[in-house]
């Protein structure tokens, strides 16, 4: 019996992978019935399975498992964390982030763990793991999405706009990019900079209501400022 088990448990491992590989993930789940003796590679198919499907606890409970079965699997401890963060736990989610931190996972922990002290409100750490992220990859759109909200929620304007023009440039019709320019122009009182970043939102996501707000509100402020500049202009005239 036990001859046979290896190569049948095998086989649903390598066709749930293959279902995956194609985006049929619910049959690759139902592909997978018992782990047999190669439980680390059957709960980790499990656990990538229940992931796509957005099963966070299922998916949890899976890569838990997989740790059980062996603790070095660092690739299980980092998308546990994924799913605690998911399921609005970024303590716990925190806990297993920091333990592979330096492993050959380490970009995907870090990101991890940048996103639960975010979470956790600790924004001077969240902002550093960030940028060490960004360190080894420049062009991270997640990190600098988060660097984004993190700068506009504490109003530090001088990184936001940095951070977003950053991403701009990757990025040139990033939402996030010109909704964090936006903000940062509102808030400094820059209308005419603040209208075409508005514009360009509402250009790209007509339903927004939130730009056409602030899009009214910029031009509004635009209009007050040229009508003023030409009275003053006009009674400046006069007295000559």
């Amino acid at each position: 019996m036990n001859t046979g088990a290896k190569p049948a448990v095998r086989n649903q491992v390598e066709a749930a992978r293959a279902l995956y590989a194609l985006g049929r993930y619910q049959e690759a789940l139902d592909a997978l019935t018992s782990p047999g003796e190669n439980a680390a590679e059957f709960y980790t198919m499990r656990g990538l399975c229940q992931h796509a499907l957005q099963h966070w606890e299922e998916a949890a409970e899976a890569f838990q498992k997989v740790l059980e079965v062996d603790l070095h699997r660092i690739h299980a401890r980092v998308a546990l964390g994924a799913c605690l963060l998911h399921m609005n736990r970024p303590e716990e989610a925190l806990v297993h982030f920091d333990r592979c931190a330096w492993s050959q996972a380490s970009d995907r922990a870090l990101f991890g763990k940048a996103v639960a002290l975010q979470r956790l409100g600790r924004y001077r750490d969240a902002e550093a793991t960030y940028l060490r992220v960004l360190a080894s990859d420049p062009k991270n759109e997640e990190a600098l999405s988060n660097l984004i909200a993190l700068y506009a929620e504490t109003h530090d304007l001088e990184k936001l706009r940095r951070c977003a023009s950053q991403l701009l440039e990757i990025v040139p019709d990033s939402l996030t990019a010109l909704q964090g320019l936006a903000a940062a122009t509102l808030e400094g009182r820059e209308y005419e900079s603040a209208f075409r970043y508005c514009s360009r939102i509402v250009e790209r996501s007509p339903q927004c209501v939130e730009a056409w707000h602030n899009l009214r509100l910029a031009s509004g402020r635009v209009e007050s400022t040229l009508r003023a500049s030409a009275a003053a202009s006009k009674s400046t005239a006069g007295r000559k």
